[in-house]
């Protein structure tokens, strides 16, 4: 054929002979990608998604050295949710988060908005997350190639707490977390690293480590009692476990005739953070407010939950911090453990 076909949108036929690394391709390619780079800000050493950018993999693969074109950039406010920060100038227009949250997860929180060089993703009438349909899964998160798209940074603010010998602070780890870690490290998909997560985190300077599965053996017999009195009296049935909070937010958003069949059982890790501050430290004879409690956790709707105003029943906040599996490899790495 006489132009370039797209392979994003061309079909297959038979006979069909493609070149793949032609001078020509490489160097639509190259211009391509020169293009996008001429709208977007130049802040990789201090990006969050400097080292795992796709963006950045591309123009060291391409060989960029300077860009060509100059011109008007397209500079947005950046924008800061409960669990994701939203930076639309370093979006390079790909829509991988708008079909995540369209077609997989069933959301519709994001779509195309505007047109031309002022187009970008983002909830409807550009509205911010808070104020759309967001559940705040942090699927968008993970599809992102950029730093466009990112979870709320907690780090820093937990290095503060460690550091700080007046505090006792203990983690939770989901179990999700010790077979996702790995990938990090270059490890196969799924390997676990139970130990390795225990004593990095015991080096990182934790007090105390622990599983969020005892929790999640809470929430069992929590729900299990709830489940026996429903059926004994006459409940809303069937019960709706509450354990994941991207579920609670998905159906208090689109379903809020169904909240009465929710459980009404924290879930394990709001669970956890309850009795570490008051069971675990009467116990333990410390003072609830000096223990920071900290959650590692795969789901950046974790990050939301813990900041939800029934999640401090106790008097004080159930989770101070969650990290997401990818911010603690960072912290991995930035301790230099191995």
């Amino acid at each position: 054929r006489r132009n370039l076909a797209p392979a994003c949108a061309t079909r297959c036929e038979n006979g069909m002979k493609v070149k793949t690394s032609s001078l020509r391709v490489l160097n639509a390619r190259k211009t391509v990608l020169e293009l996008i780079l001429s709208d977007h800000p130049n802040d990789c050493l201090i990006c969050p998604k400097s080292g795992n950018c796709e963006l950045q993999n591309l123009a060291v693969k391409l060989k960029i050295r300077e860009i060509p074109f100059a011109g008007e950039r397209n500079i947005l406010p950046i924008e800061t949710s409960p669990s994701i920060v939203r930076d639309m100038s370093k979006c390079i227009y790909c829509r991988r988060c708008e079909m995540m949250c369209n077609e997989v997860q069933t959301v519709g929180a994001l779509g195309a908005v505007n047109r031309g060089f002022i187009s970008t993703i983002a909830p409807a009438f550009d509205e911010p997350l808070s104020n759309s349909a967001c559940t705040f899964c942090g699927q968008c998160v993970a599809v992102c190639p950029v730093g466009a798209l990112t979870e709320v940074d907690h780090t820093n603010r937990l290095i503060s707490d460690l550091s700080n010998p007046k505090k006792t602070v203990i983690v939770q780890t989901a179990p999700a977390v010790r077979a996702a870690l790995g990938e990090e490290f270059g490890l196969t998909p799924g390997t676990s690293v139970t130990g390795k997560m225990v004593a990095a985190l015991r080096q990182l300077g934790f007090d105390k480590v622990f599983d969020t599965d005892f929790a999640a053996d809470l929430t069992i017999m929590e729900e299990g009692h709830e489940f026996i009195r429903r059926v004994k009296d006459g409940g809303v049935l069937p019960m709706i476990t509450s354990c994941s909070p991207g579920w609670v937010n998905f159906m208090e958003m689109f379903y809020p005739e169904l909240i009465p069949h929710f459980s009404t059982a924290k879930s394990p890790q709001a669970m956890f953070g309850t009795m570490l501050k008051t069971y675990y430290a009467q116990k333990t004879d410390i003072d609830p407010s000096k223990i920071v409690s900290v959650s590692i956790m795969p789901c950046t709707a974790k990050k939301y939950e813990a900041q939800r105003p029934e999640m401090s029943d106790s008097g004080y906040r159930d989770v101070d911090i969650v990290l997401t599996t990818v911010e603690l490899g960072q912290m991995i790495r930035a301790a230099s453990i191995n």
